[in-house]
């Protein structure tokens, strides 16, 4: 099974692809997770992340697009893949498709976790961060309690958690992501799904999407 899992930031997307990821028995591809990996390891990919990374730019998209070719060709991919956090605009969607030509695969399905704004908000904001264990928790998983529930540290907001910077993370996305629902929509066909809920509810209704459009 090839899939993607698309949603704006805080949606769950990162928890649902995991959760999909090992019912199915595929990997799932993170850009973050891959571009770190690569840094780690020295590639030669990980070194042109390097450059960019230590002089503040954006990692270019063919670079990305290295990446996740490589990442295609691992063993671990031989039975599907699902991929996290990208395409993230119709140039790297199209990049993707190119990719997945050169092999001749194609997508099983492309799936949208669908949450309202002010639920984003509330979700990301309310994020605090052990300023010792580093171990992430929610203001409403807190209760009284102001310390962090693993070691009982002092727990921060990260600038990038507060209420109007996610707003303006939203209002990115809207501009630079959401036309990629239209893209796939015509081009793969998408399914959106209620990201509001029980964890293990989404996960229902996301496998329950990928029966119904017949992803096995």
């Amino acid at each position: 099974m090839r899939l993607i899992i698309m949603g704006p930031p805080g949606a769950g997307k990162g928890t649902q692809g995991e959760r999909l990821a090992e019912a199915f028995g595929i990997p799932r591809l993170s850009t973050g997770d891959m571009i770190r990996a690569a840094l780690k390891a020295g590639t030669e990919l990980g070194e042109q992340v390097r450059e960019y990374y230590e002089a503040g730019k954006l990692v270019p998209d063919e670079v990305v697009l290295g990446l996740i070719a490589e990442a295609f060709d691992e063993p671990r991919s031989e039975n599907g893949f699902l991929l996290d956090g990208f395409p993230r605009t119709v140039p790297q969607a199209d990049g993707l498709g190119d990719l997945l030509r050169e092999r001749d695969l194609t997508l099983d399905a492309v799936l949208s976790l669908e949450v309202p704004d002010e639920e984003l908000v509330e979700r990301i904001s309310g994020r605090r961060v052990c300023s010792n264990c580093e171990s992430v928790t929610h203001l409403s998983a807190l209760g009284d309690s102001g310390e962090c529930p693993e070691c009982g540290g002092k727990l921060i907001q990260r600038s990038d958690d507060q209420a109007e910077t996610v707003r303006t993370r939203l209002a990115v996305y809207r501009d630079e992501t959401e036309p990629l629902l239209a893209y796939y929509a015509k081009a793969v066909g998408l399914t959106s799904v209620v990201g509001t809920g029980a964890v293990d509810d989404i996960q229902a209704s996301l496998v329950a999407a990928l029966e119904g459009v017949g992803a096995k």
